[in-house]
């Protein structure tokens, strides 16, 4: 069970990848509009097979924490600053 609910994951992502593209190569403001919607859908969908996969591998979370550990330590060596509106990692809104 939680080797498919990976894949669903990897599956919703791929989904969002390909949905995307479409919207960025349209002129069609109807086709934009629907398309992007249809990307912030498989968005949810990933959300709720990764919710599904926290209940499955509750370790899972473990792993993932410990690479944005990782990712965090790097950031802060090279003093690059994050782009996220509030940052989770230095706590700043940027």
């Amino acid at each position: 069970m939680v080797r498919a609910i990976r894949f669903m994951i990897a599956a919703e992502y791929e989904s969002v990848q390909l949905d995307t593209r479409f919207a960025e190569s349209t002129d069609n403001k109807r086709a934009l509009d629907v398309l992007l919607g249809i990307t912030d859908e498989e968005r949810e969908h990933a959300g709720e097979f990764l919710r599904l996969l926290q209940i499955r591998a509750p370790d899972e979370q473990d792993f993932y924490n410990e690479g944005m550990g990782k990712t965090n330590e790097k950031i802060e060596k090279l003093k690059v600053p994050c782009k996220s509106v509030p940052c989770t990692f230095c706590k700043a809104t940027h």
